[in-house]
This record gives C-alpha cells, sequence and structure tokens, in this order.
C-alpha cells in the first residue's frame, strides 16, 4: 500500500449500534466482536468513520420493514446509539445512513480523496451480510482503484453462514478479506 505522508488510511465502523449488538437484531456473534472492535479503533492509524442505521417512526410502512419486519435503529432510541464504550472512542464523524450502503459516505470518501489520497479503506461492524458488504461495493464503485480491506475478525453477520457468504463474495470483488 502506498502510505506516503500525502496519504490517509480510513477505518469505517458500520453500524456497531445496540439494537444490532444486543438488541431487538442482536446475535451473541455480535456481542462476541466488541471488544475486538474497540481494540481496532484504538489502535487504527487514520480516521475513523462511523455508520450508523437511522430509521424513523414509520419504518414499518417502508419496504425494508415490509420485508424485514422488526422495527431497530429508530433515531433517537437507545437501540440506535452506538455502543457506549465505542461512542467513547469516537472522534470523527457519524454517518447516519437510511438505507444498507452509505451514498453520502461514498460521495464523502470520494471527496477527501480528491483533497488527500486515501491509501485504504478498512470495514468492521454488523451486519458482515448487510450493510459491511453493502458499504464495501459502494465504496468499491465510488474509487475503484482504492485497496478495500474487511477484517472478519471484526465483523458478524446475521448468522455465522452468511457471514461466511458475504466474505467469499468480497473477496470475489476483489476485496480484500483479513483475519478470517
Amino acid at each position: 500500500m502506498n502510505n506516503n505522508d500525502n496519504s490517509m488510511n480510513y477505518l469505517i465502523v458500520v453500524d456497531m449500534q445496540n439494537d444490532f449488538i444486543d438488541g431487538a437484531l442482536g446475535t451473541a456473534e455480535a456481542q462476541a466482536i466488541v471488544p475486538a472492535v474497540a481494540e481496532k479503533i484504538r489502535n487504527f492509524d487514520g480516521r475513523v468513520l462511523f455508520t450508523r442505521d437511522t430509521h424513523h417512526e414509520n419504518y414499518m410502512d417502508t419496504q425494508e420493514g415490509r420485508n424485514l419486519p422488526v422495527p431497530h435503529c429508530i433515531k433517537g432510541t437507545s437501540g440506535w446509539e452506538i455502543r457506549h464504550e465505542l461512542e467513547q472512542l469516537r472522534k470523527d464523524i457519524a454517518i447516519d445512513k437510511p438505507t444498507f450502503g452509505s451514498r453520502e459516505l461514498g460521495e464523502y470518501l470520494f471527496e477527501e480523496n480528491k483533497k488527500q489520497p486515501i491509501s485504504s479503506v478498512t470495514l468492521i461492524g454488523l451486519c458482515t451480510d448487510i450493510c459491511v458488504i453493502s458499504n464495501a461495493m459502494l465504496i468499491k464503485a465510488f474509487l475503484p482503484e482504492l485497496p478495500i480491506i474487511v477484517d472478519a475478525a471484526c465483523c458478524a453477520g446475521v448468522t455465522p453462514q452468511s457471514h461466511k457468504t458475504a466474505l467469499e463474495a468480497m473477496k470475489m470483488c476483489q476485496i480484500k478479506i483479513e483475519n478470517e
């Protein structure tokens, strides 16, 4: 990787929110990665951005709500909040995203890359098989020559099998998978 003085690494912490960890859509696997995610944030050399899955009271009237009828990450609720021990580590922006992949995140990174070359983007968080893969692919579309990395040890999927399937799909799309 080209990590000279003029380049920057980014860590994207995807949707490490209470509802995905031990709330409405929580899993044991999501709970298990919290310490590794905190360690990764603490030791990361570069900028750390967070995303927040963000829905509103009309969630059940949306396409996502009809397909996944479990209200979650409703803005302003405790389930929407980033896990406390991770929020304490946040020093940069959090991007609220109403969809699996965040156009705002892709546009932001595209503009930042114009100002100062980005040398890599690493994604961690939840859920590997929905929002992590969506954002990895979206960033790949905005910055196709940028190395994109997913740290598998800091991700969890809806199920262990769907996590593995998403990792395999990302590999096929030239996204580097670390710590499988």
